[in-house]
């Protein structure tokens, strides 16, 4: 008789992994260009701030309103980081090379306005060359404050990128362009 409910249950738990499906998706890459100046380093620190929304064209709101569109007209539950790049902008002044402009830990957050909670998106170490440079992604949207959530799916945050300035950096007089690459995919 075991045997017989066991066959019963694991049957029953075949056939309904069947019938979920695979949950609806939508992936798209979202950019935005940052700029930092040797002058305005402080405590050794390189940081650039800019709100989601000002990009030019709002990438990130055609990427959620994409995916509202592709989740059947509902909100995101979900929201996943696939990959993140740094590259050092053609346009940059006094420099070549990323490492020329940051050493040791580079961070890329996600500052939420109104509350103005902090979430990694995420981070390296020594980046070199001029990119683009893969970062170790941290982001976790499901870790977000349900307020957070909804402030981030409105494009309702600045990306904010900070490491230590390398050396020479702040006697560079240089002015560095970035753009930072997000992969996004949401779920339904």
């Amino acid at each position: 008789m075991t045997h017989r409910i066991f066959l019963l249950v694991l049957l029953t738990a075949q056939a309904l992994m069947g019938c979920g499906g695979d949950a609806v998706s939508y992936s798209a890459p979202v950019g935005i260009n940052l700029k930092a100046k040797s002058s305005d380093t402080v405590n050794a620190t390189v940081t650039s701030q800019k709100g989601i929304s000002t990009e030019s064209g709002n990438p990130f709101k055609v990427f959620v309103d994409t995916a509202r569109e592709k989740l059947n007209g509902r909100q995101p539950s979900r929201v996943e980081l696939a990959s993140l790049t740094l590259t050092l902008g053609a346009a940059s002044v006094g420099v070549a090379s990323l490492d020329e402009v940051f050493t040791g830990r580079v961070d890329i957050l996600f500052l939420t306005e109104e509350s103005n909670n902090t979430y990694f998106a995420g981070h390296l170490e020594n980046p070199t060359g001029s990119g683009p440079v893969p970062f170790i992604v941290d982001f976790d949207s499901e870790a977000m404050a349900a307020e957070d959530y909804t402030r981030f799916l409105s494009g309702k945050f600045n990306v904010v990128l900070r490491g230590s300035a390398a050396p020479s950096f702040t006697s560079k007089g240089a002015n560095v362009d970035f753009q930072s690459t997000f992969s996004f995919t949401a779920f339904e």
